[in-house]
């Protein structure tokens, strides 16, 4: 080693210390394995997608109420179509441009839409105009559906505005968007002309149109008969059910060592008393334990006021605001499991009202436009007519 400073020293006038260690960088070290070959390595799974992933695990499925989500899918194009179909001129609607419909109509994007309507021959029909273009509208059996279904609209008009009432008095501020209450309309069973409908009302309603053009809904006079949620109605006939609803648990050691009785008891100090869906909830403190019951109870309210007692995300989004809720819905619901059921992904769920339903996964009571719905989703599943 001496021996080679010696000559650095001599070949190198100013030398460098660090010489060596240049010296040694040179040398490439690409041949050494740096890196688990990957036959070795563990595979990770890769996060399923809140699109894709179920809410509920197989093991806890309802499936009665799964299958409620798959008979939506099944008809989800009959039905849009009935919608759009129903509002426009004539009732028909020319092939080509309903092909570019395909969120109107309810079909994946790139299908034809031919397709959709062939399966369905009860309910459309084809025919091909004198400019050589196809149209498709519906059939004279349908159209006498339609008349039933228009007549059973008029029939429920008042219980329909004692839903919109309600609405309103549930809401922050006792008014709502009509545009709100027009896209959610099915839900409630409300008609296609509703927002002209309100007019006969004055003594309900009144309609305010603000700067931007908007259409407002607002609430006239307050009734304190309709001010009763479905779960307080229920707490007079049956105190012990209406109890059990819901729960909020009291966090305590184990060392209590409480029984299931005790533990019960427990709870029942967080869970009573309820917080009614008809109080101001948008003066409450948005995290504590009163504001939490007020928006299960308004939950609860709302999908009481539903068809079919039930609601999609896309439903309870639409009035997020006017109910003061919050992101943590979602949440909020699955620690609920007495009361609500969700079904469907953890990006697109529907959410159920369980004592709605009977063991068998059937409604308890059928609104009128129910028992329609079903008749006529029965009908639009045939292919073709029995003549009895």
């Amino acid at each position: 080693m001496a021996f080679w400073r010696l000559v650095s020293t001599k070949n190198n006038p100013n030398p460098n210390p660090n010489s060596t260690l240049c010296f040694i960088r040179t040398f490439s070290t690409s041949f050494l394995i740096t890196k688990t070959p990957k036959s070795q390595t563990k595979k990770r799974k890769k996060k399923e997608s809140a699109r894709t992933k179920e809410v509920q695990h197989e093991s806890e499925r309802i499936q009665h109420f799964e299958n409620i989500l798959h008979r939506d899918n099944r008809f989800r194009f009959f039905l849009k179509t009935k919608d759009f179909l129903s509002k426009q001129p004539q009732q028909v609607l020319r092939l080509d441009d309903a092909g570019k419909l395909y969120r109107e109509l309810g079909f994946p994007r790139g299908r034809k839409v031919l397709k959709y309507i062939q399966r369905h021959p009860l309910v459309f029909q084809t025919y091909r105009h004198s400019n050589d273009k196809i149209w498709f509208g519906f059939t004279d059996f349908m159209e006498s559906f339609l008349e039933e279904e228009e007549r059973i609209m008029d029939e429920m008009e008042k219980e329909r505005i004692d839903v919109v009432r309600k609405l309103l008095m549930m809401s922050a501020n006792k008014r709502i968007p009509l545009s709100k209450i027009y896209h959610c309309r099915s839900l409630f069973g409300i008609p296609e002309d509703f927002r002209d409908r309100v007019r006969n009302y004055p003594e309900y309603f009144n309609t305010v149109v603000e700067e931007d053009g908007k259409r407002i809904l607002e609430l006239v006079k307050w009734d304190q008969k309709l001010a009763v949620s479905a779960l307080e109605r229920e707490f007079m006939v049956d105190e012990d059910r209406a109890k059990k609803a819901f729960q909020f648990k009291v966090k305590h050691g184990k060392f209590l060592d409480l029984g299931e009785q005790d533990e019960r008891k427990l709870n029942l100090l967080n869970t009573l008393p309820l917080v009614s869906p008809y109080s101001d909830g948008s003066r409450l403190d948005l995290w504590t334990l009163e504001a939490e019951k007020y928006r299960v109870g308004v939950i609860h309210e709302f999908l009481s006021l539903t068809l079919e007692k039930r609601a999609s995300i896309h439903h309870i989004v639409e009035f997020k605001e006017e109910l003061s809720l919050t992101k943590h819905t979602y949440a909020m619901l699955l620690k609920q499991q007495r009361s609500f059921y969700l079904a469907g992904t953890e990006m697109n769920w529907v959410v159920f009202l369980k004592d709605a339903y009977g063991e068998d996964g059937v409604l308890i009571h059928k609104d009128p436009l129910v028992v329609f719905n079903e008749k006529l989703c029965e009908f639009a599943d045939k292919q073709k007519l029995e003549i009895e």
